[in-house]
């Protein structure tokens, strides 16, 4: 296999190093799936053979495929995912009071960011070999997975928590998916997934424990560089939610290696935004000594009790020079709908998470009124359609009858006729 460019599996714990030929998820030296590995790099290899033009055109994610860690023979399994576009807000920026910005993953061929990931799983596994391809999810991942699967051909077997959204539930099942719902919680279908994953050799595309999975997500990073040195200006913050660690770590990285190649001249802090029903990282990264293993939140795609990647997201945070903060499930449901009735972009709950924050992040002096903020919308609003019924209630019924509509909007009988 050719791989020049990928170097060694490392341990985020203790260092140890491994073969990044072979299929390994965690460092065995340590309980459980607590031994996380990073993928580390040749960069003067990907720098020798990254020659697309940083000019704003991203087709695709695999415009940066000299940094994925895939072999370069590999036949790529990809619905064109990524090359996502980096949108001005100008309305939600005066509702705000600073210059926003919002990157719409929820355009990505299955409605989510995690697409990105899934089309370096597919690809990998099957390079592997390996026919039958699972994770655990709260409804994205599943989705997701399960339709790079069937671009790759490729069996899925996806284990959900009992409760995830119908909505997202169907897409794995329109794509061909055995959906297996735990009565449980998410993180019991996660621990269930892994332990299938030991037992009958599947392969797991579980971000937060398989290597590769994060260096997909990096390609956001790549993109919000090149797309941020096109508009000539480096964002002082790129915002997302954060659930296992995965998204934020994985941004953090793409973007820091662009600076680090002289691609871009600054990099930004990053601002992880969690619900306060599941606060994890966030407890982490501020050294609570209470921190919680609960996910009781309504943004179910970052309902996650026990994070997985919180190393790997804590690092991100603090090499950025960032921070996080926590909001309230009702905080996520109004900027659900701020965000849609602004700039027409329909996220599901945790898209809009990151503006939840932001708007507790100017109120606690945290972001400057002149400073510049990106936002990232990480999945499509059908995904969760009960969450915005929530966050906007119903529609209002009227009869068939103009009078109704002249007392709803106080227009005068004569208005229609004098026009």
């Amino acid at each position: 296999m050719a791989m020049d460019h990928v170097t060694t599996l490392e341990c985020t714990i203790c260092g140890k190093e491994y073969d990044p030929d072979q299929i390994i998820y965690t460092c065995p030296e340590h309980e459980g799936v607590s031994g996380i590995l990073e993928v580390k790099y040749d960069y003067d290899v990907i720098d020798d053979n990254f020659d697309a033009e940083l000019d704003g055109n991203i087709d695709s994610q695999w415009k940066y495929e000299a940094f994925l860690p895939v072999d370069d023979e590999a036949d790529v399994v990809t619905l064109n995912e990524g090359g996502t576009d980096l949108f001005d807000a100008p309305n939600l920026s005066e509702e705000l009071g600073v210059e926003t910005l919002v990157k719409d993953d929820g355009r990505n061929p299955t409605g989510c960011f995690k697409d990105r990931a899934s089309s370096v799983a597919v690809t990998k596994a099957k390079h592997a070999g390996r026919d039958i391809i699972t994770c655990a999810s709260t409804g994205n991942a599943a989705a997701s997975l399960s339709g790079y699967a069937a671009r790759g051909a490729l069996d899925c077997r996806i284990f959900v928590p009992g409760d995830a959204p119908a909505g997202k539930l169907a897409q794995p099942l329109v794509y061909g998916a055995d959906v297996l719902a735990v009565n449980g919680s998410y993180d019991e279908a996660y621990d269930l997934s892994v332990e299938v994953t030991d037992e009958y050799g599947w392969y797991n595309r579980n971000a937060a424990i398989n290597p590769f999975q994060v260096e997909g997500k990096r390609t956001v990073g790549h993109e919000l560089a090149e797309q941020s040195k096109v508009r000539g200006e480096i964002p002082d913050w790129i915002v997302f939610s954060m659930g296992d660690g995965c998204t934020i770590a994985g941004a953090w990285k793409g973007f820091r290696e662009f600076y680090e190649l002289d691609y871009v001249d600054d990099t930004p802090k990053m601002l992880g935004v969690q619900a306060e029903g599941a606060s994890a990282i966030h407890d982490a990264f501020h050294d609570h000594d209470d921190v919680q293993d609960i996910a009781d939140t309504l943004a179910d795609s970052i309902a996650v009790g026990r994070p997985r990647n919180t190393i790997k997201a804590c690092r991100a945070l603090e090499e950025s020079g960032g921070t996080s903060l926590l909001v309230e499930d009702d905080a996520i449901l109004e900027a659900e709908k701020l965000l849609g009735s602004t700039e027409g972009i329909y996220t599901e709950p945790a898209g809009a998470t990151p503006l939840a924050g932001v708007k507790r992040a100017i109120e606690d002096g945290i972001i400057q009124s002149d400073e510049t903020v990106v936002i990232n919308s990480t999945g499509f609003g059908l995904k969760d359609t009960e969450s915005a019924k929530q966050a906007t209630g119903d529609v209002m019924r009227i009869d068939p009858d103009i009078t109704e509509v002249q007392q709803r909007y106080d227009v005068p009988a004569s208005a229609a006729a004098d026009d």
